[in-house]
């Protein structure tokens, strides 16, 4: 009845959904383009004949890294969108549910002690009124049945967005902006933690996130993502 009433429409492409779960078409869901196997076992890029060119960019304290889908190919970057700039939160609990589907490292599954969202600053959360990577973090925590560490992790600076800035300028954007509090280094100490953000592209902010993880004590970061962006090369289709 509330279906006939209220229908549903999906947050991407508009069209009517009854019936369906969720607030994103089974349509718009067909057309996210995974990432393509072979993956990488370390990083999970796309292999192509030579390397998988992406292990270069994870520091050596990072042991592994997963991405579900492609960013700029498929609807993949309108979800995230629908989610981080249209607020609609309920679509985090669809991501995660398909981000659970990854294949890890049985190290990394035995030995994950938590998830740490990237965070927002200050000023970006009171405007948004939400940070989507933990939204994303606290439906995937429930699939992995691990904690969340939403505060092991704060951003001490507002930095201009990494969107339009070159890989090099996205590196010195994001230098020295991110600080582990002291309350949280006794937690992070010895620990395994998975680093999450809705999407990476250059991995500039990851790495600086990671950075002051393990220069606070953390021994090992992986890195979750539910979107990658794509480079010139790589491999978009099986």
């Amino acid at each position: 009845m509330a279906d006939l009433l209220i229908p549903v429409c999906c947050v991407v492409c508009e069209r009517l959904m009854p019936g369906e779960p969720g607030i994103v078409c089974g349509h718009c869901w067909s057309r996210v383009r995974e990432l393509p196997h072979p993956r990488c076992e370390r990083c999970g890029h796309p292999r192509d004949r030579y390397s998988c060119r992406w292990c270069a960019l994870l520091p050596p304290f990072v042991r592994t890294a997963r991405s579900f889908c492609w960013m700029g190919a498929g609807t993949g970057g309108d979800i995230v969108h629908s989610l981080k700039y249209d607020g609609w939160l309920r679509v985090a609990d669809a991501m995660a549910g398909r981000m659970a589907r990854e294949i890890w490292p049985v190290d990394v599954m035995e030995e994950r002690a938590a998830i740490v969202p990237v965070p927002l600053s200050s000023r970006r959360t009171r405007e948004r009124g939400f940070n989507q990577s933990t939204e994303i973090a606290r439906a995937l925590a429930l699939h992995w049945h691990v904690a969340v560490w939403d505060d092991a992790l704060i951003r001490t600076s507002s930095v201009q967005s990494q969107t339009r800035l070159t890989p090099a300028e996205r590196k010195g954007n994001v230098a020295g902006a991110f600080h582990v509090p002291r309350s949280a280094r006794a937690l992070l100490a010895g620990a395994h933690v998975v680093l999450l953000d809705d999407v990476v592209t250059t991995g500039a902010t990851l790495r600086a996130c990671a950075s002051a993880l393990f220069a606070s004590g953390t021994r090992t970061i992986s890195y979750m993502t539910f979107g990658r962006a794509p480079a010139s090369g790589d491999r978009l289709f099986p």
